[in-house]
């Protein structure tokens, strides 16, 4: 199948498949006239490559990942899971640091608000009224 018709089936756009195998995540075989052709298994890594994204890998991790889906053994699974390890908890750094930083805007928004009613209660006293 050509470019167009893997995209459509995999849900992703063409460019996306492009950068795909720029980044050495998808293998093509090509025409004479140089147009890229797949098969119906290129099609399953787009979805898998798509899902491995979703998880939030890069894609020099997806290419650290796809040796134990193209060459399967205990060796490479293990790697692969030390790998996917790793990338958890750098989210989960992010997640905390996300945290923190929601709780100090949280810290300003209350201060905002405190300020925003002392504001108020000013405007409404007899003593400030022009």
């Amino acid at each position: 199948m050509r470019i167009g018709e893997l995209a459509g089936r995999a849900g992703v756009s063409v460019r996306s498949v492009r950068y795909y195998e720029e980044q050495g995540l998808l293998a093509s075989t090509r025409s004479a006239s140089g147009q890229r052709h797949y098969t119906d298994e290129e099609v399953e890594r787009v979805v898998f490559i798509q899902r491995l994204y979703a998880a939030g890998l890069s894609s020099r991790t997806i290419a650290e990942l796809l040796p134990c889906v193209d060459s399967p053994s205990e060796q490479a699974s293990d790697a692969a899971l030390t790998r996917m390890a790793q990338e958890r908890e750098r989210l989960s750094d992010h997640i905390a640091d996300l945290v923190r930083t929601r709780n100090a805007l949280d810290g300003l928004m209350n201060t905002a608000r405190e300020h925003r009613e002392r504001l108020r209660a000013g405007a409404d006293s007899p003593a400030t009224a022009c």
